[in-house]
């Protein structure tokens, strides 16, 4: 989860500044947590304690009104009672990393009903639902030790997408896009070709496309594969997160230690 929130954080000031390099700083003071950590707080908070996952979704972007959020997204926030609107927009996988962290010791099955109980709630299109589960089995693989072929040779037969391609190859013609059928595939490559945590954000950030959700799904992933340097996150929780966030966050890492 927190290497989501990483992710976004770093992404947010290029998603409409876009770059094709990953030559660039990584924290800047301009950084700053969007919808995509919102959210994965509120799936986290969700799945914890067990809450509705609908009213909990609206009501921590109801107290982050100023989050970002896509157009569609943001009329479902006020909407009443709440109901899924067929979305297979990217916001369905970069919120769900906690549904694969909380169930890293579990059955992947129970993994996956967890995503599919957070993300139906808004996405419920076929490939919305889709793009969650494919997010949440490629971290739950790196949580169990497989290795990067046999990941990428589990989503590619699971879910039916292409990850022949490298990151390089993808970059120079890859376009902004909002939709889970091309970012997760993409994410999810720019994860497993990483070398470190950090190599994988800057692989997700230097595609020029949906820069903070590319990495807020790649992010969770790398996580899993490499752990998160404590430079890192020590800089993110103590400039970047707010403390609703980060008290969510420590709950999660707390809950999975009992």
């Amino acid at each position: 989860m927190i290497g989501a929130i990483i992710g976004d954080i770093v992404g947010s000031v290029y998603e409409w500044r876009r770059i094709k390099t990953k030559s660039f700083e990584f924290f800047v003071d301009q950084c700053e947590c969007t919808d995509d950590s919102i959210c994965t707080a509120a799936v986290a908070d969700i799945l914890i304690h067990d809450l509705s996952p609908a009213q909990t979704l609206q009501r921590w972007c109801r107290e982050y009104p100023r989050g970002d959020y896509g157009g569609r997204f943001a009329e479902w926030i006020k909407m009443d009672p709440p109901r899924p609107y067929d979305s297979f927009g990217n916001g369905a996988a970069m919120r769900v990393s906690p549904a694969a962290y909380l169930n890293r010791n579990a059955d992947l099955s129970i993994a996956l009903a967890a995503s599919d109980l957070v993300t139906a709630v808004t996405h419920d299109h076929p490939e919305g639902l889709k793009g969650a589960r494919a997010t949440v089995h490629a971290i739950w693989l790196g949580f169990q030790g497989e290795t990067v072929v046999g990941i990428r040779a589990a989503i590619a037969e699971t879910y039916g997408y292409d990850l022949s391609r490298s990151v390089d190859d993808i970059r120079p013609g890859y376009r902004f896009n909002e939709i889970c059928q091309t970012t997760v595939p993409e994410a999810i490559t720019c994860a497993l070709e990483s070398n470190s945590f950090e190599d994988a954000i800057r692989n997700a950030v230097s595609l020029g496309g949906d820069s903070d959700t590319l990495a807020a799904i790649a992010g969770p992933i790398a996580e899993a594969l490499h752990g998160i340097p404590v430079g890192i996150q020590t800089e993110a929780e103590d400039g970047y997160i707010p403390k609703d966030i980060l008290r969510i966050v420590r709950e999660l890492y707390e809950e999975d230690c009992h």
